[in-house]
């Protein structure tokens, strides 16, 4: 019990008559190069970080911590 296909077509039409053909194309178009562009930053920003995680891998240094902890309170 979805939706049928007369009543999307109704839908469509009525989407068509309040926006017109020419708003919803403009709308296409927008949304298309807006995924595109989203793709390529995303496809771009993981290109850019393959090769800092592999130079990464070699020049790991060590971290010192300090074992000169007082935990002693002072007396007032």
């Amino acid at each position: 019990m979805g939706i049928s296909i007369w009543q999307l077509l109704i839908i469509l039409v009525i989407v068509i008559l309040l926006f017109g053909t020419k708003r919803l194309r403009s709308l296409g178009s927008d949304l298309g190069s807006a995924i595109k562009s989203f793709r390529s930053a995303v496809k771009e920003g993981e290109e850019g970080e393959k090769p800092q995680s592999e130079s990464d891998d070699h020049n790991i240094e060590p971290e010192v911590k300090s074992s000169n902890v007082n935990l002693d309170k002072e007396k007032h």
